[in-house]
């Protein structure tokens, strides 16, 4: 019988359409090389960090062959709910040999697309669990065909008509097929901006414009991160400027990632918008300062979060021609609705 003084963790569902095998190869403490087997991918590395943090995750991803038998395995070692579409190819994996310091890639073999059968019986998955969670974190995969465009339209959209929040760390056309489905936040690099067209230059200015174009097509807010510049989040008719502690980073792989895990968490939690980027970037910049992916101490991110400031202050410039923003309670993250 369940302690009626016990605390249920948030849970939280993601949507990653096929999850990748790492073989790294380190060098050990003794001298010689050690062979390490795990689970990778955006979407793993997002549910590993909200994990940690304390959530009970949901993992929604086509598994198939050799290397998906792995991988169930893997999965549940580290905890994580798998819902898997049992796939007929295999899942993609990679090798690195990171014993000089840097990740050399030794070989690689790509994810699969996933037959027309296995994106209905993975949108069903996910759609499903997205309801059952409330929050719903949707990753894009390697390479982004695996599933069509428009499995990211119809999941987003459904769910957020259903109640369920929707987050999005997506690029290319998963992205416009997240925007026009409707999402909470959207997530992107200053980088990502730029080399999908949305940004003239990584200049905060039209980093900003890029924001409110993101809006236009269907982000409620928008947080783009920008490396040691700091992030910043556009929400309403504000700018939230986001300062916190920076670090020398040993391997700033899935720091993105790791941030995109703790606002999801954030999220889950019914935090202020403030305290979900304060936890944000405490987790990006702490996993920073490891080798491992989406990985990281949740009382040591939790501490670090009180470091991290958040400033308020008017976006010049904005215009919802179509959609408008309309705040959840006590500052919480806000939905578009059509006027």
């Amino acid at each position: 019988m369940t302690n009626e003084w016990q605390i249920e963790p948030e849970r939280l569902a993601v949507f990653a359409p096929s999850p990748i095998v790492t073989v790294t190869v380190e060098e050990s403490p003794g001298g010689g090389p050690e062979i390490h087997f795990h689970a990778g991918g955006q979407g793993f590395w997002v549910a590993r960090m909200a994990s940690r943090l304390g959530a009970r995750v949901t993992l929604c991803a086509g598994i198939g062959g050799e290397s998906g038998r792995v991988l169930r395995a893997l999965l549940e070692e580290d905890g994580i709910e798998l819902r898997g579409v049992s796939c007929r190819r295999s899942n993609g994996a990679y090798v690195h040999d990171r014993r000089n310091g840097e990740r050399i890639e030794v070989a690689a073999v790509p994810s699969p697309p996933l037959s027309r059968h296995e994106q209905d019986e993975l949108f069903g998955v996910a759609v499903t669990a997205g309801l059952e969670c409330g929050v719903m974190l949707l990753t894009g995969s390697e390479p982004d065909d695996v599933v069509p465009t428009d499995v990211y339209r119809r999941l987003a959209g459904d769910l957020r008509r259903n109640g369920c929040r929707v987050l999005a760390d997506l690029t290319g056309s998963a992205l416009a097929g997240a925007l026009e489905g409707g999402v909470d936040v959207a997530k992107l690099s200053d980088e990502e901006l730029v080399a999908l067209g949305w940004a003239a230059t990584p200049e905060r200015d039209d980093l900003r414009i890029a924001a409110e174009r993101l809006r236009r097509a269907g982000a409620a807010s928008v947080l783009i991160t920008r490396a040691a510049e700091g992030a910043f989040a556009l929400t309403g008719d504000e700018l939230l400027d986001i300062a916190g502690p920076r670090f020398t980073a040993l391997d700033p792989h899935g720091t993105g990632d790791s941030m995109f895990a703790a606002l999801g968490l954030g999220v889950a939690r019914e935090l202020s918008l403030e305290e979900s980027l304060r936890l944000a970037s405490a987790a990006g910049a702490l996993n920073a300062t490891r080798h491992g992916l989406g990985s990281g101490s949740r009382s040591e991110i939790e501490r670090l979060a009180a470091a991290v400031e958040v400033r308020r202050s008017p976006s010049v410039g904005t215009t919802e021609a179509n959609r408008r923003l309309v705040p959840m309670e006590d500052g919480q993250l806000g939905r578009t609705v059509s006027p």
